[in-house]
């Protein structure tokens, strides 16, 4: 397959929320701003990063903005690298990010960094085939080696075999991957790497990568579903909500149990939560190949990233009661924009957690 290169990284919305007019102008990594500044706010929040989690951190925004109208607020829609760069280097107040830090990445900031899991969501496999009608099923050595660029028609016969009475064309696969540094692409590669050898010993787990074959690259979970919407025989890996926003299909990936299992909440929650009610040790955990019979195989978590103290004591003072409303009533926002709202154990450790700034 032949290497291609997007002309195009556009991102295109036009919102009125709560008659305040948020513009979106292009940020110089190559990402919108989404921005609200009402009339006579007093204090500002920013934060970068994650595109993953960018519609409900917008909608958050929205409502939280319409209940605290001294507050402005603005989030760069840039990719979880860019995000966690922005964060460690003081541009931004906040950063969002689908990748925990690294201890390099921490020690950067001198452990003046709390990461706090405020959102969780499901990776889907979508893909762009006319005349398949339903889901197709992938099986577990399957979809990896798709990526691998070791099965490169559609017919092939270990998709057909998994997908009894679908007729497949003979069409070459194209994949659809992130051209910009990733938090989706870390948690894709993660589990692609714990279930495949060949992956784990190839490619390998990152945020960017050099991927096999002849991908086309998009920046942001946006750009890698619009260009598989304009692209028919194409495959790529986007939040689960990117991909229905665009009406594209959902495959159903094998788990770990054996099940072919479709992205929705029901089983995003089963794959967080692996049984347990208890407090987490850590929050910063990477879920590469849940547990459970009903748990759909690629789950992230969303961290916010945040200084354990800000210079300005009424900055932290509103950092503290924006994330607070967030873990708290902002979970309720979750389940519509097909994110996955954060298990009631996780939530609590999070505002823990929240309670150690400044101390």
């Amino acid at each position: 397959m032949s290497s291609f290169a997007p002309s195009f990284t556009r991102f295109m919305r036009s919102v009125l929320w709560l008659g305040l007019v948020l513009s979106l102008p292009s940020a110089h990594a190559g990402g919108p701003v989404f921005e609200i500044h009402p009339p006579g706010a007093t204090q500002s929040l920013t934060g970068a990063g994650s595109t993953f989690a960018a519609p409900i951190i917008q909608q958050w925004m929205k409502i939280y903005s319409g209940q605290h109208p001294d507050l402005a607020l603005s989030y760069a829609v840039v990719g979880s690298g860019e995000g966690i760069d922005r964060f460690l280097a003081g541009e931004v107040d906040i950063g969002a990010t689908d990748a925990p830090l690294t201890p390099e990445e921490r020690a950067k900031v001198a452990g003046n960094v709390v990461q706090i899991p405020v959102t969780a969501g499901m990776i889907a496999i979508t893909y762009n085939l006319p005349g398949v009608q339903g889901p197709l099923n992938l099986p577990r050595d399957v979809y990896p080696d798709i990526f691998l660029d070791k099965i490169s028609r559609w017919d092939d016969p270990r998709i057909a075999a998994a997908n009894p009475g679908v007729n497949l064309p003979h069409k070459l696969i194209q994949v659809v991957a992130r051209l910009d540094s990733s938090g989706t692409t870390f948690a894709f590669t993660n589990h692609l790497a714990a279930v495949s050898p060949a992956w784990a010993a190839g490619p390998g787990v990152g945020k960017r990568l050099d991927w096999p074959g002849g991908a086309m690259v998009a920046r942001g979970n946006e750009g890698v579903a619009q260009r598989i919407k304009l692209t028919e025989g194409s495959i790529g890996y986007v939040e689960s909500g990117f991909a229905e926003r665009l009406r594209l299909p959902l495959a159903w990936l094998e788990n770990r149990a054996g099940g072919f299992i479709a992205p929705n909440v029901e089983t995003g929650q089963r794959a967080l939560t692996g049984g347990s009610d208890a407090l987490p040790e850590t929050l910063d955990v990477v879920i590469t190949d849940p547990e459970g019979t009903r748990s759909y195989p690629i789950v992230t978590y969303t961290w916010l990233l945040l200084h354990r103290q800000y210079q300005d004591p009424a900055k932290a003072e509103a950092v503290k009661a924006m994330v607070r409303w967030i873990l708290t009533d902002g979970q309720g926002q979750a389940e519509a924009l097909r994110y996955v709202p954060l298990p009631e154990n996780i939530a609590q450790a999070a505002l823990i957690k929240l309670d150690s700034l400044d101390r």
